[in-house]
């Protein structure tokens, strides 16, 4: 029997970069084997190589984390040249990675979000009406980075100002975000029409980390990552249950990851990532392990239901 022949594309030109060659690395090792014929592009210097060898692959993986690999820029392409690939189309890996169209469609199937105010690269804004419409506490988000990129944490308008333009350095839309405290949960979910939650995760960023920032989520030992999160049964469940909302309303296909926060009645959704980390720090590896699934066997399942998905796909 043939091997079956992926593409790993990892690397890339975003801000996470070397967070996706991570993740790249550690599933081109989980794939080595009798089953899989590996091949890994970089898209910054072999995207050409990519295109040229489009009949040699059976399937692709893309593990590009933010821009032009999570957003439908390389999903777009791999259409484009008729390659399969694992996770979700152009059009879903777009409403995730932008956190006011994600935001939209998470209002519309009926799940809590927070409170926001849009401000625009070159658009007139006032801190002080900021602080009017969320409060003093805000967080403010560049609309289309991941991985905490330009995230943080301002109290007062001095620090909202220069939250907001630091945002606006990495992005047009920056969404500065009512402060909800409350403890952090991820939800990873398996499948397209049948859905598979796995083992929820809690998040307790050591007290160096205000909330879960980039080098929290990175650093070994910035951050607890509590798995199956300790929440009481109905909580859990209300948990599952968003996840899978989250991951129905915005098309994903094979896998997805929805951060949400529990504050007291409220479970409250923050964003939903199409192209999960699958570094050894990474939290759908963990979810998976924790429900006896290896890193390996993770990704062969990955593999399985983009391969079976693809009939009526393309």
């Amino acid at each position: 029997m043939s091997k079956i022949k992926v593409a790993i594309i990892a690397g890339g030109l975003s801000s996470e970069r070397e967070v996706s060659l991570r993740s790249g690395r550690a599933v081109q090792a989980a794939l080595e084997g009798d089953k899989y014929a590996v091949t890994f592009y970089d898209p910054l210097t072999e995207l050409k190589a990519l295109i040229e060898n489009k009949d040699s692959i059976d399937i692709a993986f893309p593990l590009l984390h933010g821009r032009y690999g999570e957003d439908g820029c390389i999903q777009g392409l791999l259409k484009i040249l008729d390659i399969p690939f694992v996770g979700s189309s152009v059009l879903a890996s777009a409403m995730a990675m932008n956190k006011k169209v994600a935001k939209e469609m998470y209002r519309r199937g009926g799940l809590d979000v927070a409170r926001d105010v849009i401000i625009r690269r070159g658009a007139h804004w006032n801190a002080s009406e900021v602080v009017t419409a969320l409060g003093h506490e805000v967080m403010v988000k560049p609309a289309t980075e991941g991985s905490s990129c330009g995230i943080s944490l301002c109290r007062g308008e001095e620090e909202i100002q220069a939250g907001v333009e630091q945002a606006l350095d990495l992005d047009e839309e920056v969404l500065v975000e009512e402060y909800i405290k409350g403890k952090e949960v991820t939800c990873c979910v398996l499948g397209r029409r049948e859905l598979e939650v796995l083992p929820l995760v809690e998040i307790r960023p050591s007290s160096s980390h205000p909330f879960f920032t980039y080098d929290a989520k990175y650093i070994p030992g910035a951050s607890d990552e509590i798995c199956p999160a300790p929440l009481d049964d109905e909580t859990r469940k209300r948990v599952e249950e968003y996840g899978k909302t989250a991951h129905r309303l915005l098309h994903c296909r094979a896998w997805s990851r929805t951060d949400m926060i529990i504050a007291e009645d409220r479970i409250v959704v923050l964003e939903t990532n199409t192209i999960p980390g699958m570094t050894e720090n990474s939290l759908f590896p963990l979810a998976a392990r924790t429900a006896g699934l290896s890193l390996a066997g993770l990704v062969d399942r990955l593999i399985q239901l983009s391969l079976e998905d693809s009939a009526d796909s393309w």
